[in-house]
C-alpha cells in the first residue's frame, strides 16, 4: 500500500469511527486506539503535505481564526416556519391543505430542537461550506467552526445524489455538555451561560475554531435541498440521509392522519424531558414532495409545514427572600428563595438572579409573585413578575453594598456584570472555597481530602490557607469528627504525593481569577517557572498567545499582594513543583525571537506554525509591541496588525522568508 492509499484508508477509518461514536453511540474502538490512529494520520499528513485534505479527520480540532465572517447567499432560501400553539390551529391548517390537495395526505413529524439553524453545502459528496440562516436569503459563513462538529460527515458516498446539494439542520448543545461548560465557567469565576440554545448559536461565531472544537456541539439534520433529487418524500429523504452518515434523530415518525400527529405531540410533550437536547415543539410536514410543491410558500413560510410549540414549563410562586452567595473568588450571586413549586416533575425552591442588572431589568422584589420556568430544562429562572399581585407598599430591591459574610465593601470592575468581595484572604467562604479548589482533582488532586474535610479543618482552626495543608500532622487530623487513624494516615500520604503534581496544575490550584486549566498551562509553558511569572508585567503577559488584558491584569494583581507571595514561597519550601522541565528543542534557530502570526498560510496551519516556532527556540506572541521581532504575515490579514508593525518598524515577513530563516541558520 503506498502512502496516499494509507492516508486515505486511515481517513476513511476515522470518519467511520466518528460516525459510530457520535451518531450511533456505538463505539467500535477505545478512545486510546482512536487517538493513536489520529496521531498516525497527522504524522503522515505532516510528512506528505501534497496530500492535504481540508475535510480530513485531522482538521476536526480546529485552529483556523476568523476575524470577519463572510456573508454568503443560500442556493435555496431558508424559510421560517408558521407556529401553532393548539390542536385547533393544526386542524385549521390541515383543512386549508385539503382545499389544495385532493389526495390522502400523510405527515412526517419531527421534534423541534432548539438550536441554531444551519445550511450545509456539499459538492461531489464533500462538505464545502456552512452558513447560518441569517435573513433566509443569505447568512454568515461559519465553515471552519462547523467542520469541528464530529457528528457531521465531511465526506459521503455521492450515489443517488446530485453533484451539488444542501443539507439543513440544527446545531445544538446537549444538556450534559452545557452543564459541564457552565461548571468550568463557574470554576473560573465567569458568569454561566444562560441556556444551551444561545450557547450553541454563540459558538458558531467564535473566532478561533479550536475553541469551538472543545464544545460538544451536535448537528441534527432535518432536510435536504437539491435539484433533480431522486426521492419522493420527507420521511424517505431523512432515512436516506441517515444511511449516508448524517445524524438524523431517531424520533421522526410517519403519520397517516391528524389523529396520529396529535398522538405523537401528546407523547413527546411528556417524554421530551428524557431527551439529551433542548426541545420546544414538534414540526409537522406534509410528507410527499409532490404535495409540498403543490402547496408552495407564502412570502415567509412554507404552506406544507407547521411548528407546534410546547407550552413552556412555567409556574407562579412567591419570592420569599433574596439572599447572596459568595464564591471562592469573591463573586457574588444573588439567589431568589421561593415558595416550593413543581416544574417538570421536580420541586423548585431556589432560582439564580445572576446579577444586579438582571434584578433591575426584572424589577423583582421580595414578596412578589413571580413566573418561574426551567431555563434549558435544567436551571430554574425567573422570567417575569406578576405586577397585578404586587404589594403597593413594596420597595425596589437594593443590591447589597457589603459582603454578606465579612461585611467588606463590594467592588464591581468596569465592564463586568458581577460584584465581588475583594477580601480574598479573610472572607470565610473564599478561604474555604480556595482551599477546596486547591485540593480538587484538576488541581492538586489530594487523595483523602474532600470538600467537607476542608471545611472541618478550617472551622477547627487547623488550616487558614492552602499552604497550611502541608504542615498538617496525623495527630491533628485524628481529632476531627469521623476521622479514624487509617483515614488520617491516607490523608497525610495524599498530601505528600501531591508534591509531584506538574507546574501547570500547581499554578491552576493557586486560584488566580480568570486563570483556568487551559490558561494555567499556557502561562506555565510561556514563563517556565513561577519566579518569571511573578515578576511579569501586563505588557509581558499579553504578548503570550491567547492571554488578554483581563487575565494579564488579574495575574499581576494576584502577585502584587504580599499574602500571595508568601503563600507561594511557603509552597516552594514544602517542595511543590514551580517550574516545568525544559522540552527538547529541534534547534535554536529562532532563539530569543518573538513572532506575531497573522493571516492564512498556504503551507502551514496556524497551530503548526506555533509548534515550529517554539521547537526552534522562538516565542509566539499575540499582539505587536516594540519587543516584537517579526510579524509573520499570511493572506487575508487584517490591516491593524500591519499598520502597527509599520508604526513600530517591526519587520514583516511572509512564509517563504520564514522558511529561509529556518534553512539558512
Amino acid at each position: 500500500m503506498d502512502i496516499k492509499q494509507k492516508i486515505e484508508t486511515l481517513r476513511a477509518e476515522l470518519h467511520n469511527h466518528n460516525y459510530q461514536y457520535y451518531v450511533l453511540d456505538n463505539p467500535k474502538i477505545s478512545d486510546y486506539e482512536f487517538d493513536q490512529k489520529l496521531k498516525t494520520l497527522e504524522r503522515l499528513e505532516e510528512e506528505h503535505p501534497e496530500y492535504f485534505d481540508k475535510n480530513s479527520p485531522s482538521q476536526r480540532v480546529g485552529g483556523k481564526v476568523t476575524k470577519n465572517f463572510n456573508t454568503v447567499k443560500h442556493r435555496e432560501r431558508m424559510y421560517s416556519l408558521s407556529n401553532s400553539y393548539s390542536k385547533t390551529d393544526l386542524e385549521d391548517w390541515v383543512k386549508r391543505i385539503k382545499k389544495s390537495v385532493s389526495e390522502d395526505i400523510s405527515f412526517t413529524c419531527e421534534l423541534k430542537y432548539d438550536g441554531a439553524s444551519i445550511n450545509l453545502s456539499y459538492e461531489n459528496g464533500e462538505f464545502i461550506r456552512a452558513a447560518t440562516r441569517g435573513d433566509g436569503y443569505e447568512g454568515d459563513e461559519v465553515t471552519h467552526n462547523v467542520r469541528t462538529i464530529r457528528s457531521l460527515p465531511l465526506k459521503i458516498d455521492n450515489d443517488k445524489l446530485p453533484e451539488k446539494f444542501d443539507v439543513r439542520g440544527e446545531i445544538v448543545l446537549p444538556f450534559e455538555g452545557f452543564a459541564k461548560l457552565n461548571a468550568e465557567r463557574v470554576e473560573q469565576d465567569l458568569e454561566p451561560y444562560a441556556n444551551p440554545r444561545n450557547t450553541a448559536s454563540g459558538s458558531l461565531k467564535l473566532q478561533d475554531s479550536s475553541e469551538v472544537a472543545k464544545r460538544p456541539l451536535d448537528c441534527l439534520i432535518y432536510g435536504i435541498q437539491a435539484v433533480d433529487l431522486e426521492l419522493n418524500s420527507q420521511f424517505d429523504a431523512l432515512e436516506f440521509l441517515r444511511k449516508k452518515g448524517f445524524n438524523v434523530p431517531e424520533q421522526i415518525k410517519l403519520c397517516q392522519n391528524l389523529d396520529e400527529v396529535i398522538n405523537y405531540i401528546n407523547y413527546w410533550d411528556n417524554e421530551r424531558h428524557k431527551l439529551p437536547y433542548e426541545t420546544d415543539g414538534v414540526v409537522v410536514k406534509v410528507n410527499l414532495f409532490k404535495h409540498q410543491k403543490t402547496l408552495g410558500h407564502t412570502s415567509k413560510s412554507p404552506r406544507w409545514a407547521m411548528a407546534y410549540k410546547f407550552k413552556a414549563e412555567e409556574a407562579t410562586t412567591k419570592l420569599k427572600k433574596i439572599t447572596y452567595q459568595v464564591g471562592r473568588t469573591g463573586a457574588i450571586t444573588p439567589v431568589a428563595n421561593l415558595e416550593a413549586v413543581q416544574i417538570s416533575g421536580t420541586t423548585v425552591k431556589r432560582a439564580s438572579l445572576h446579577n444586579a442588572d438582571q434584578i433591575q431589568k426584572l424589577d423583582v422584589r421580595e414578596g412578589d409573585t413571580v413566573y418561574v420556568e426551567k431555563g434549558g430544562e435544567i436551571i430554574p429562572k425567573i422570567t417575569k413578575v406578576d405586577f397585578t399581585k404586587r404589594d403597593p407598599d413594596s420597595e425596589p430591591t437594593r443590591y447589597i453594598k457589603n459582603c454578606p459574610e465579612c461585611q467588606t465593601p463590594l467592588k464591581r470592575d468596569k465592564g463586568e456584570a458581577v460584584h465581588f468581595c475583594p477580601n480574598h484572604n479573610s472572607c470565610p467562604p473564599q478561604v474555604i472555597g480556595k482551599i477546596q479548589h486547591f485540593i480538587s482533582r484538576k488541581a492538586m488532586d489530594i487523595e483523602g481530602l474532600g470538600a467537607e474535610t476542608v471545611a472541618l479543618l478550617v472551622e477547627n482552626g487547623l488550616i487558614n490557607n492552602y499552604a497550611d495543608i502541608y504542615e498538617l500532622k496525623k495527630n491533628d487530623i485524628i481529632e476531627l469528627e469521623r476521622m479514624a487513624e487509617k483515614s488520617a494516615q491516607n490523608l497525610i500520604k495524599g498530601i505528600e504525593q501531591s508534591k509531584q503534581r506538574p507546574f501547570e496544575k500547581v499554578l491552576f490550584a493557586l486560584g488566580i481569577r480568570f486563570v483556568g486549566e487551559t490558561v494555567a498551562k499556557t502561562l506555565a509553558k510561556a514563563f517556565k517557572n513561577i519566579d518569571a511569572l511573578m515578576t511579569a508585567q501586563v505588557e509581558d503577559l499579553i504578548e503570550v498567545n491567547e492571554i488578554g488584558d483581563r487575565i494579564a491584569k488579574s495575574v499581576v494583581e494576584f502577585f502584587d499582594e504580599s499574602t500571595n507571595i508568601n503563600l507561594v514561597k511557603r509552597l516552594k519550601n514544602y517542595g511543590l513543583n514551580f517550574e516545568i522541565e525544559e522540552e527538547q528543542q529541534s534547534s535554536s534557530k529562532l532563539e530569543g525571537l518573538k513572532l506575531v502570526v497573522s493571516g492564512v498560510f498556504e503551507s502551514y496551519e496556524r497551530k503548526e506554525l506555533k509548534s515550529i516556532i517554539e521547537d526552534n527556540g522562538g516565542k509566539v506572541v499575540s499582539s505587536i509591541s516594540k519587543n516584537t521581532s517579526y510579524l509573520l504575515a499570511g493572506d487575508n490579514m487584517g490591516p491593524s496588525k500591519k499598520d502597527k508593525a509599520k508604526e513600530l518598524n517591526i519587520p514583516i515577513i511572509d512564509e517563504i522568508q520564514f522558511k529561509s530563516m529556518l534553512d539558512d541558520k
